[in-house]
């Protein structure tokens, strides 16, 4: 059993490597955290370059990293270009882009019972008509479809932006 010594040693430093390696893990789990866009694509890319072959199969289970995020930054790195993320390309579009028309179409139906501020202190107009009925009367005589307009917050956030308050409209004395 001359062995018998050396064991104890093997097994701590087993130890030692298994706490060193999961402490790299989240160092290197930290600094993709902290890193965006392209330097975390390179960033990932140069570690995966350093772990060699099965490096990407070694990050994707022992890191989680994505491997379509690895091979984008293996592609930037050879090609020695930067890969621009379109982000504003992205989501829904507004609906005012969706329908070119609609806020011609508001304006039509709340401009005849708007009403300027009375005191003329401001630019706004107030309309009785409420986001409701302005989306109501949108698919009734402007033939959208009910499918296509933006839900009622979306209405109202537009006729803020329009300049439109509600409000109920004054009646003059004469």
């Amino acid at each position: 059993m001359p062995n018998a010594s050396a064991r104890p040693d093997e097994s701590s430093q087993g130890g030692l490597r298994g706490h060193f390696a999961e402490v790299i893990k989240s160092l290197f789990k930290s600094a993709t955290a902290k890193l965006k866009g392209s330097a975390r694509r390179a960033f990932m890319a140069e570690t995966v370059r350093n772990l060699g072959v099965g490096g990407q199969t070694v990050a994707e289970r022992e890191l989680g990293w994505n491997r379509g995020t690895i091979r984008k930054g293996m592609h930037e790195l050879a090609a020695g270009i930067e890969c621009v993320d379109a982000f504003c390309l992205r989501g829904r579009k507004r609906s005012d882009k969706r329908l070119p028309n609609l806020l011609d179409d508001i304006r039509d139906i709340v401009d005849p019972g708007a009403q300027v501020d009375a005191t003329l202190r401001t630019p706004r107009l107030y309309s009785k008509l409420t986001a409701r009925q302005v989306r109501a009367q949108l698919i009734e005589q402007k033939h959208y479809r009910d499918e296509d307009l933006p839900k009622r917050r979306t209405i109202s956030t537009i006729l803020n932006y329009l300049g439109y308050r509600l409000r109920k409209v004054k009646k003059t004395n004469r």
